[in-house]
């Protein structure tokens, strides 16, 4: 999906310039194809995240997307405060609890979510349904790209790329 909007960038930036354009979209190609040949991106074994870590994502979206909007903070700086504040969950049980280790990584892929502009996601509802799809993401992602920079973010571009994509089909 990044591919194809590297692509469009490349596209409408170099309009006049084909070769340009041509070349960029070959170098492109070549550095995915060198990462995925080269890199040690994906683990022979394969888990999934718990769905009591993942409820999380649509919960930090419908935060911070109601930071961003009911105030005057913007996306930035909401997404800044919900991911700190989830930072500090760990520490309520003294780094004991496993599962209050994970929730911060949740959080902050549903705060990714929820800085949608207004003109992308006009309403709550697609902010709850980007949400969900991006905890499913969550859940299905926990041993792709581990230690590659990103994940959190694409996932959640993922999420509302295709709720928007199925908003505008109905």
């Amino acid at each position: 999906m990044q591919v194809i909007f590297l692509i469009m960038i490349v596209k409408e930036q170099y309009k006049a310039d084909n070769f340009t354009a041509l070349l960029l979209l070959l170098f492109i190609t070549l550095t995915l194809l060198f990462g995925y040949k080269y890199l040690n991106l994906h683990h022979e074994e394969y888990s999934y995240e718990k769905t009591s870590v993942a409820i999380w994502v649509p919960i930090g979206a419908i935060v911070c997307y109601l930071l961003n909007i009911y105030t005057d903070l913007g996306s930035v700086l909401s997404a800044g405060i919900i991911g700190t504040l989830a930072s500090f969950l760990p520490s309520i049980n003294n780094k004991q609890s496993d599962y209050l280790r994970k929730v911060p990584d949740a959080i902050y892929c549903g705060v990714f979510v929820g800085m949608s502009s207004i003109e992308i996601t006009p309403s709550i509802r697609l902010i709850i349904a980007a949400g969900i799809l991006s905890g499913i993401f969550f859940i299905l992602s926990k041993n792709l790209f581990v230690g590659i920079g990103g994940k959190l973010g694409s996932i959640a571009f993922g999420g509302v790329v295709l709720i928007n994509l199925i908003n505008g089909l109905l």
